[in-house]
């Protein structure tokens, strides 16, 4: 039992309250008066939403709460010479909540590529008056092409139509009657998607093409975020609206049946366990059969299938179909190119006791991937489950293709590679040596934080990335003791927290500025510091474990983390919280002075000798590596050598030729420098509007363009164009013709106070 005492000076009483169901509210004390400020005062009551009957006070799930669930059958076709996909998928939503919904809220991510996208629309750019050879690839890729979804349909379980309404990157689905708790729904969804050159387009899905030497070309296709998804619904939010601005997804749980027809020579990875095995030749099951108990990694398909693969030709179609139940998202990789080799895991679930680590990945991976990427999934899988639960699902995959690092359930995107001069010779080994194992780690550790411990990125991005790296960091300093991991208290960290261009770490995420120190690098620190220096490893590790196993499969926020914190380890921390979540303060103990007493000493005259510089410190060494050795946790290139000095000679089996490395060297397909060259002759204008925010309230800007042939053009940027700097922003607009003059809010819609300012040239408009 929690109790309080608040002292009413007024009348001198005191109020004894017990804090077991209900609470009693109590307002932030004023500290607006005098210098003092209570940097232990305590959040409940004052900012934590009020326990209830869906979140205890103690960190827990609540007696009644409750979250939605939501089953997709989909079956999706590859068009490969397109670069597009067509999908249908059945949808079964289950409505768990107490509230009637007479609609439903899907995500449609994928319209983020279109032209006149919010995500797009809003995108700022630097305010200096030059461009770069990029800048115009940019613009090019979107005259050439435009994403998003097309050929949307709705229908109900009978085949009737079902209204539905398209807002930027939202869609909602109108019921002809509403959905009860305990009910469920079913409906089918019809749709296309073009697919963009990943190199171009960036963001999460797209294609990755090579140059063969043979004069043909294939390519590395990654989907995510795919398909029409369920918004999450929530005890706490109702809806999850919040705009895609390029941030990840709030999701729900389901079950997935999935079946992907791509050309019949390509393989498939995929969330989920493969339902029709049959697809794989008699020798890659009997390999896939060893894989399962071997020590070390086994080609289900190795280097020379994957290379013959690439070069033949077959016609027709294969469908792979997939099964994963009880995730909240589903992704897929694709392409004739692929290596592919896997090993067991054993896990501490006795429902799950062995887990199959596998990477697919192109020739031009060869030979680092071979040799780490496998075996960084299972070290993943070992350090995270002994830091939280163990893995729950089958598979755990990591593929190589266009895509930097993303995580769905069960599968990972990855796209470190070696990197090679123009001989084929491997360049900076080790940067890439550990950049593959570092982003392996990361984005393996995401399926437990967010896919399995459910948050909400768009809201707080620390939940996910922050507490990723913490764990992340635990991890590549048990891989290796020399990794540069980003979680040390000391560096780059403490530079940025002396900085102004800092914002609290529970701000909005789609508001950071910083994303990589305050979504990251921070929120890791600060729960390094926690765990190592704060409350010691005994009682975090365990209220950390409990935090994980309270939410499994479940949604939690900010609250339920610290609230669990606090209670498992006994341990008031809201002081913590406050300073290093909560503000942009720093920590600085200074050592002002130090008087050490000696013999005064006669002045010798003459000039002093001055002796040689004093070297700088040393840096000490980390005190996490120092508990691990500790507690006799041997790093893991120290147990396996091979790890720290990766060969560049493939495996004596399938070594790297010369002439692999030759035309590894030059493969990529030459999209992007056909757009370069485009570039240097672009004959456009790019024109950089900056706009401050002088009255403080951040509204849509509605943009009058003339031209100097007397045509006109008016932009509505939406208000969203604010979100990283409510005072002053830098938007681009890219035109053929020359600007004669812009107005801001030519029709006087905005209620702008003083329309003085809003024109350009200033004189004409001050004149009219």
């Amino acid at each position: 039992m929690r109790l309080k005492l608040l002292m009413v000076a007024a009348s001198g009483l005191a109020l004894l309250a017990s804090a077991t169901q209900a609470q009693v509210s109590v307002g932030a004390a004023d500290q607006s008066k005098g210098e003092y400020e209570d940097a232990f005062r305590q959040f409940e009551g004052e900012d934590w939403p009020t326990p209830n009957v869906y979140r205890a006070a103690t960190g827990q799930p609540g007696p009644e709460y409750w979250q939605q669930k939501v089953d997709y059958v989909i079956d999706v076709r590859l068009d490969e010479a397109g670069r597009s996909l067509t999908g249908n998928q059945r949808i079964t939503y289950r409505n768990n909540s107490p509230h009637e919904l007479p609609y439903l809220w899907l995500l449609l991510d994928q319209n983020g590529f279109k032209r006149d996208s919010m995500d797009r629309v809003t995108s700022t750019t630097g305010d200096e008056g030059t461009y770069g050879m990029f800048d115009i690839a940019q613009v090019l890729i979107y005259q050439d092409w435009e994403g998003g979804f097309s050929d949307l349909t709705v229908t109900d379980a009978r085949g009737r139509p079902l209204p539905f309404l398209v807002n930027d990157a939202l869609m909602r689905i109108d019921l002809p009657a509403p959905l009860k708790p305990g009910e469920s729904v079913t409906f089918n969804m019809g749709y296309s998607l073009a697919i963009g050159d990943g190199d171009l387009t960036g963001g999460r899905s797209g294609y990755e093409c090579f140059r063969a030497s043979d004069g043909g070309s294939d390519c590395i296709f990654q989907l995510a975020q795919w398909f029409p998804r369920l918004a999450a619904f929530s005890d706490y939010e109702g809806w999850h609206q919040l705009p895609y601005l390029g941030s990840e997804f709030p999701l729900e749980f389901g079950d997935y049946e999935v079946s992907i027809t791509v050309p019949a020579d390509h393989v498939v990875a995929a969330s989920g366990v493969l339902r029709n095995d049959n697809i794989l030749t008699a020798e890659q099951r009997r390999r896939m059969a060893a894989a399962r108990t071997a020590t070390d990694p086994v080609y289900i398909v190795n280097p020379a299938e994957a290379a013959a693969a690439e070069l033949g030709s077959v016609d027709g179609t294969r469908t792979w179909t997939f099964r994963a139940e009880n995730v909240r998202d589903f992704a897929w990789a694709s392409s004739r190119k692929f290596v592919w080799d896997a090993m067991g895991v054993p896990n501490g679930d006795p429902e799950m006791p062995v887990v199959m680590a596998m990477s697919f990945y192109p020739g031009e991976a060869r030979p680092l991937w071979d040799q780490v990427s496998t075996r960084a999934v299972a070290h993943a899988l070992e350090v995270y489950g002994e830091a939280t639960f163990p893995y729950p699902y089958p598979t755990a995959q990591s593929v190589n293709g266009p895509v930097g690092g993303m995580e769905y359930p069960m599968i990972t995107f990855n796209g470190a590679r070696p990197i090679r001069a123009a001989d084929g010779t491997p360049q900076r080994v080790d940067d890439v040596k550990y950049a593959l194992a570092g982003v392996i780690i990361h984005e393996i550790g995401h399926i437990w934080f967010p896919m399995i411990v459910n948050s909400d990125e768009r809201q707080w991005v620390w939940m996910d990335e922050g507490i990723n790296t913490f764990v992340e960091f635990q991890a590549e300093k048990l891989w290796d003791a020399d990794f540069d991991a980003s979680g040390e208290p000391r560096g780059g960290i403490i530079r940025h927290m002396l900085s102004e261009n800092q914002q609290p770490l529970m701000t909005n995420a789609q508001s950071l500025t910083n994303y990589g120190y305050e979504g990251y690098v921070k929120p890791g620190v600060a729960l390094t510091v926690l765990r190592e220096t704060v409350m010691g490893r005994e009682l975090f590790d365990r209220a950390f474990a409990e935090y994980g196993r309270r939410w499994k499969f479940k949604r939690a926020t900010p609250y339920d983390f610290f609230r669990t914190m606090e209670e498992v380890s006994g341990m008031d921390l809201d002081w913590f919280w406050r300073g290093w979540f909560y503000s942009t303060d720093h920590v600085d103990i200074s050592l002002d002075n130090v008087v050490v007493a000696t013999m005064e000493q006669p002045d010798a005259g003459g000039q002093q000798q001055q002796g040689p510089a004093t070297p700088p410190a040393p840096e000490p060494p980390s005190v996490t590596v120092l508990a691990d050795r500790a507690e006799g946790r041997v790093p893991l290139v120290e147990r396996m050598p091979a790890l720290d000095n990766p060969s560049d000679e493939g495996s004596a089996e399938f070594p790297i030729t010369d002439e692999q490395r030759r035309v590894w060297a030059a493969s990529k397909s030459g999209q992007f420098d056909d757009l370069i060259r485009r570039a240097g002759s672009f004959d456009g204008k790019l024109y950089r509007l900056t706009f401050s925010n002088v009255g403080g309230v951040v509204m849509p800007i509605i943009v009058q363009f003339t031209y100097d042939d007397g045509t006109m053009e008016t932009i509505k940027i939406p208000a969203e164009i604010w979100r990283t700097n409510n005072r002053r922003v830098t938007w681009q607009h890219v035109t053929d013709k020359t600007v004669a003059s812009v107005m801001v809010d030519p029709m006087q819609q905005t209620a702008d106070a003083d329309l003085a300012n809003n024109g350009w040239p200033r004189a004409a408009a001050a004149a009219e």
